[in-house]
């Protein structure tokens, strides 16, 4: 099996499933695991918001998330290695035999446990002042 290129999430569906209490802080862990992987990824959310770019991640929103993801793994699945992360039956069953597909709660947990999270600041992290701390935050979400 290749390596999976193209990262589809179901972004309500794994908002639900999950525990943030900001769509941003779903976003921000997205970009994060698909840029630590090299790989690119699309978050849609059912209804109206921001279509923007986080580094390698895509974020969409649409009145039927489930058909821009359904269209995206049609028109991906033959010339990438496409994994598409939801727990809706439906999507599953008409996203094609050729894309690999995970549950969302299944993703969360593997995700919770590649997370990298700092409790208490590092040391280098104390020496950046914060003009210089602001500028790498904008870089890492590819603003």
């Amino acid at each position: 099996m290749s390596e999976i290129s193209l990262y589809l999430f179901d972004g309500s569906n794994l908002f639900h499933a999950g525990r943030f209490d900001r769509r941003d802080e779903l976003v921000d862990e997205l970009a994060s695991f698909v840029a630590v992987r090299g790989a690119r990824g699309v978050v849609v959310f059912d209804g109206v918001g921001e279509d923007r770019e986080v580094g390698s991640l895509s974020v969409r929103f649409a009145p039927d998330a489930d058909s821009v993801l359904e269209r995206l793994a049609a028109e991906r699945r033959t010339s990438e290695a496409v994994l598409l992360v939801t727990s809706d039956a439906t999507l599953r069953g008409t996203s094609g035999q050729e894309v690999r597909k995970r549950g969302s709660a299944e993703f969360l947990s593997e995700l919770a446990a590649v997370s990298h999270r700092e409790d208490a600041p590092s040391r280098l992290g104390e020496r950046v002042d914060p003009e210089t701390r602001a500028r790498l935050e904008r870089l890492r979400r590819g603003q």
